[in-house]
């Protein structure tokens, strides 16, 4: 089995490929070294691949469709888990133009790559900004999610709807993972934990947006990582028209999952752990929500559940102990 590891130096990318590689198979990693943020960090997380015969690093952006279809012309790949993206809602409102490049165009180029090449299963990352403004708790993948509130979820939304066009024109087996609020030692710098760790360790205050009164499923990283590979394993089938048109129905091989521990908590309990693990308290600045940012995300998990056994569930308080650890480490604090 050969799989292809699109964002391979990213924050789920690189753990992804190194599950891979510890099981035996062959991976093709991709990366694309870009100044979104700090660029040691994505090369320290690839030091990490350095030991594995079994793994293949491409320097190239999805974007770039002549790379593109030389890794096509190079290897031959039995799945593809695309992580690859360009990421962050605030972002997104400052800089369009790099989601449309590498959210749009370049996952075009990885569905033309899976078409080529008939792949077993192609997963790819969406994210739970899809649901938007929807108010219904918790976000199940039935609901409609036609009001997107950045230019970043309507890209992750735009995946989706191409995956379908794919799954149903080529019988492509296509599945979605709507991710919740990942986070982990080794994630990306601008994320909130990240931000709290730094402030609270240098004494800093912290910017709380509307005013804590936030619900965040904060779901560890190496639980992510175990439901991504587990999806892999359950691609879809083609089936007869469903009874019920949903957004998560369709007779094409093509599904959408929730990926979350589905326990929200509070955005002040978060900060709190954070207390915990550094054994500081936070000067706290509160402040009003952000643009393009939601309250609540809170999912239903009952068609992961439905599919798998594997239910991994970090407490919040011990994941975060992890990130603390391996921040005063890798910055030295």
């Amino acid at each position: 089995m050969k799989y292809l590891v699109t964002g391979a130096a990213g924050f789920i990318g690189d753990e992804l490929a190194i599950k891979l590689c510890e099981q035996g198979y062959d991976v093709v990693g991709v990366y694309n070294l870009n100044d979104y943020y700090d660029v040691q960090l994505k090369h320290d997380r690839l030091a990490h691949l350095d030991g594995f015969d079994n793994f293949t690093l491409v320097k190239m952006g999805v974007e770039d469709r002549a790379a593109t279809e030389k890794l096509a012309t190079d290897h031959k790949f039995d799945q593809i888990l695309h992580m690859a993206a360009q990421a962050g809602v605030r972002y997104s409102i400052e800089n369009p133009n790099a989601y449309i490049d590498s959210n749009l165009v370049g996952f075009g180029n990885v569905l033309e790559l899976a078409r080529q090449q008939q792949v077993e299963h192609l997963v790819y990352a969406s994210y739970s900004s899809v649901y938007g403004e929807n108010e219904k708790q918790p976000f199940s993948e039935h609901d409609p999610v036609d009001h997107p509130v950045s230019l970043y979820a309507a890209t992750k939304k735009s995946n989706e709807v191409m995956a379908h066009s794919y799954s149903h024109l080529y019988d492509i087996p296509t599945t979605g993972l709507r991710f919740f609020t990942v986070y982990g030692p080794w994630g990306r710098p601008g994320m909130a934990p990240f931000l709290f760790c730094r402030a609270i360790l240098e004494g800093k205050p912290i910017k709380v947006f509307n005013h804590g009164n936030m619900l965040r499923d904060f779901t560890y990283v190496d639980d992510i990582v175990g439901w991504v590979l587990k999806s892999a394993e359950h691609a879809p089938m083609k089936s007869e028209k469903p009874e019920q048109d949903t957004p998560a129905s369709s007779d094409a091989p093509y599904q959408i999952l929730n990926i979350c521990n589905s326990k929200p908590v509070k955005l002040m309990g978060f900060i709190e752990a954070i207390e915990n693990a550094s054994g500081k308290k936070a000067e706290k600045i509160f402040m009003d929500m952000q643009p393009g940012d939601v309250p609540v995300t809170y999912a239903d998990t009952s068609l992961l559940a439905n599919m798998t056994e594997y239910l991994p569930d970090t407490d919040v308080q011990l994941g975060v102990n992890r990130v603390v650890e391996w921040y005063k480490g890798y910055y030295g604090f």
